[in-house]
């Protein structure tokens, strides 16, 4: 057995050792001595690699992409000679987007939906993480309201657009309504399917140092379902992105302001096809930068810790 992977095994079995003869009045400790002897168990010894081949690895191929695709248009333009006004050049929805910049729509049109968008999202995580734990763990109320909770998330939120409307009126309580009746299905869905999925050994050991249904439920088991959590709030934070698409799209005017839906249905009632799509890729591209730079560090970090990211530029 190599040096390295001995010494993680006795730091291991230490920390669990030190859970066992610990007495009562230091359970939380216990059990965060034992999540750590077990994480520190699967992690891999090896070196990862640098932070700029994990960058250039996660964001070159998207980038060599694009420009692929914005060659291949503009290509296509230059051959075919389409209709501008039905296939507009790259260069004509560059030119639409530096207008909108330049008016100062495209800023506050960002910074409204963005802030829509991270301010439900975390409402979302506020509401959605508890009724996930509890219907993850007592079984009556999951039997009873857990179908409820997977039709809600099969059901598009552009449907409670028009009830959101009639109960809020024109306003910004509209548009977090539809933002949250979008992503807690799903946070709540993938809390509960991550929980499925924890080691029934960690309940028992759990059980046996004296934790409290409430101990148990936030020391041992959302750290061990941490994986089908994180599942579920990206899809949750997809679900956020479009239903907040939805709602600009379709709730206007009012004391609603003006985000990214609102300049891309102005857009579309303009028949400024340049500007409608520029407006997509705006959108598109807030959705990518929010991969790359919150919940794809977090995932690799957390499949790292755990033992699961065999090579740095794997995931």
């Amino acid at each position: 057995m190599p040096r390295d992977t001995s010494t993680t095994l006795r730091h291991a079995q230490g920390s669990v050792a030190e859970v066992v003869e610990a007495p009562t009045s230091g359970r939380s400790d216990d059990l965060r001595s034992l999540e750590a002897g077990l994480d520190r168990l699967q992690t891999d010894a090896s070196t990862g690699t640098s932070r700029w081949r994990r960058f250039a690895a996660s964001v070159v191929p998207p980038i060599v992409f694009l420009v692929l695709l914005i060659a291949a248009w503009q290509l296509y333009v230059v051959i075919a000679q389409p209709r501008p006004d039905i296939v507009p050049g790259p260069f004509a929805v560059i030119s639409a987007l530096g207008d909108a910049w330049d008016a100062g729509r495209l800023q506050e049109a960002v910074a409204t939906s963005l802030e829509r968008g991270v301010v439900g999202f975390l409402i979302a995580i506020v509401v959605g993480t508890p009724i996930g734990l509890l219907l993850a763990e007592v079984r009556p109320i999951r039997r009873a309201v857990g179908p409820i909770i997977s039709g809600l998330q099969v059901l598009p939120s552009v449907a409670w657009v028009p009830a959101a409307i009639i109960w809020f009126g024109l306003s910004d309580a509209t548009v977090y309504f539809v933002i949250l009746m979008g992503a807690i299905p799903s946070i709540v869905n993938g809390l509960i399917a991550g929980i499925d999925q924890v080691p029934p050994q960690l309940r028992r050991v759990g059980t046996v140092l004296g934790a409290s249904r409430w101990q148990l439920a936030t020391a041992v088991i959302l750290p061990a379902a941490l994986p089908g959590y994180l599942a579920g709030l990206k899809q949750g934070w997809a679900f956020s992105w479009r239903s907040l698409m939805a709602a600009e799209i379709i709730a206007t005017g009012g004391t609603i302001g003006f985000g990214l839906g609102s300049m891309l249905d102005q857009s579309r009632e303009l028949a400024d096809l340049a500007g409608v799509l520029g407006t997509i890729i705006v959108i598109l591209a807030i959705g990518i930068l929010i991969e790359l730079l919150f919940f794809g560090p977090l995932e690799r970090r957390m499949l790292k810790r755990r033992g699961l990211l065999v090579t740095g530029g794997a995931r």
